[in-house]
């Protein structure tokens, strides 16, 4: 059926608006990019917390879309709104006084990498739809690699190998995990969809493990919500928060024994909570004991999740908590936290491409071509959940270029030795205690205390500062652990204590700005008892 024609017989159609010249996007560019500096140049004097009410920002604006549009004449209401409604509603994660959560750096190169692939508009689903969109990608997930110390395995030049940079890494666990239940169906004669096979499948994490991995369990078919623990393992950690590697091998043991499949382990490499590192190595090795007389193909798929911590690795002294990787199946971390690049750009590395291609491929014939055909290309939208892919390479390509690995060192170590500064600060003030070992730039802290007391103390200090708008911190919380009862057991831990998180990491945070927080949260301390 054809649709209705509104217009009446004979009526011309409605006229487009003019397009913007070269020289109104010349001009509107450079105010654009005005504005921008401006706003950098602001920051440290703006509340890093916003401070508008739920729904202040919608009530400033017109409820209703605009009938006809202003054109460049209508800029000015633009930029206009946009320092008067917008900025205050912002919570200024570029704020070098912005200590919450990890960092989510933006750069100068990186913007121009944004601005460059918004400008050329191109949809990299395929080789064939822009292949330098596809080779820089691959060139540059091979450089990182490289520049973190890396196997050769997860290189693209490998036999089995490669990188793609994923929106996420929480989209990482995801693949990671589609992966992983491929390859384990195949091991025990299985296929997707194949209910009485799929259900005996498990996988495996810390309890400081990120939320994404029950979320990707969810999403996969593992799970039926958060709540739901059948085929989801979280593992004990020692009195660092990392996994303990003895109890997972325990764990896969027991499952085993009751007819279930090991699917998957993903290993936190810099936890949220505290950046503890779980033991690759260790926990490779609780698979291979398991699995000792079973093909590699047949283990459970190990994913290494390094969000925010992997970026450390640009420094050779920091590529420690990397130790074990080359036994895994799977890396990501985040550019867009500590290293320059401006967010989304998640780096996903594999050495089993075959599982990672066989779980997400699916071509109509409307992608059919002859370069995928030949099989000599990398069509990354067999790498990735969603078709389409803007071209995210640029940004990173940009930031390693203008930085260059020496300048990538140093603004990780700035932010390490930043840590270790105010970490000192900490232990020589009796009032306060640190909670948990520090092994980059996140110290969790808090004034000394036991019970609901002194959680509440702690608080009230977190929400002072916040409420200041000089400093943002954020918070979680810890099991207290017994080393006097073995690990893994119900007295091991104690319950949790609410602990205060310093993560510096802004790419306009100096030296300067963490002593003057120091101080404001020494002060603060004071009133809150």
């Amino acid at each position: 059926m054809s649709p209705p024609d509104a217009r009446k017989p004979d009526a011309p159609p409605a006229a487009l608006p003019p397009a913007m010249s070269p020289d109104e996007f010349r001009r509107l560019g450079h105010r654009a990019v005005d504005w921008i500096a401006d706003y950098w140049s602001s920051l440290g004097s703006l509340p890093v917390l916003s401070r508008v009410a739920p729904g202040e920002v919608r009530s400033m604006l017109p409820p209703d879309p605009p009938e006809r549009g202003a054109g460049e004449a209508g800029y000015d209401a633009v930029f206009a709104d946009l320092s008067r409604i917008i900025v205050p509603g912002l919570t200024h994660w570029q704020s070098p006084n912005f200590f919450a959560f990890f960092p989510a750096n933006a750069s100068t190169p990186g913007v121009i990498g944004e601005l460059l692939s918004a400008g050329l508009g191109v949809q990299g689903m395929l080789w064939a739809t822009s292949p330098a969109c596809t080779e820089l990608e691959t060139l540059t997930l091979d450089w990182l690699a490289k520049a973190t110390g890396l196997p050769e395995k997860f290189l693209s030049t490998s036999a089995h190998g490669g990188g793609v940079i994923q929106g996420t890494a929480s989209e990482a666990t995801l693949v990671a995990l589609l992966s992983a239940r491929r390859r384990a169906l195949r091991a025990i004669g299985g296929s997707a969809g194949d209910s009485s096979r799929e259900h005996a499948l498990v996988i495996y994490a810390s309890t400081q493990a990120h939320s994404s991995v029950m979320k990707a369990a969810m999403i996969a078919g593992l799970a039926t919500g958060p709540d739901d623990k059948r085929r989801v393992r979280l593992i004990d950690t020692d009195e660092d928060y990392a996994m303990d590697a003895a109890a997972i091998e325990h764990a896969m043991r027991d499952d085993i024994s009751r007819g279930l499949v090991p699917c998957c382990i993903v290993a936190s490499v810099g936890t949220t909570g505290t950046t503890s590192i779980d033991p690759v190595d260790a926990i490779a090795s609780s698979i291979a004991n398991v699995f000792d007389r079973v093909p590699p193909v047949a283990r459970p798929w190990l994913h290494v999740d390094a969000a925010h911590a992997g970026a450390a690795c640009v420094c050779p002294e920091m590529r420690w908590i990397f130790r074990g990787v080359e036994r895994a199946d799977s890396l990501c971390f985040n550019p867009h936290k500590w290293l320059l690049t401006n967010f989304d750009c998640d780096a996903y590395w594999t050495s089993d491409r075959e599982s990672l291609i066989g779980a997400m491929s699916i071509t109509p014939e409307y992608l059919r071509n002859s370069a995928t055909e030949s099989g000599a290309v990398i069509d990354y939208r067999d790498w990735q959940v969603p078709l389409g892919r803007r071209f995210r390479a640029l940004k990173l390509w940009l930031v390693m270029r203008h930085f260059g690995l020496e300048g990538l060192r140093a603004h990780v170590r700035s932010h390490i030795a930043m840590a270790e500064w105010f970490e000192a600060r900490v232990r020589e003030d009796d009032r306060f205690e640190v909670a948990a070992p520090r092994t980059m730039n996140l110290v969790c802290f808090r004034l000394r205390g036991e019970g609901a007391e002194s959680d509440a103390r702690n608080k009230a200090l977190m929400d002072r500062m916040n409420r200041s708008g000089e400093l943002y911190l954020t918070h979680t919380v810890l099991p207290r652990v017994s080393s006097a009862a073995p690990a893994g057991s119900s007295s091991h831990r104690l319950g949790g204590r609410l602990v205060l998180r310093m993560a510096i990491g802004a790419s306009t945070t100096t030296h300067a700005h963490v002593e003057r927080a120091w101080d404001r949260i020494r002060n603060a301390a004071s009133m809150v008892g």
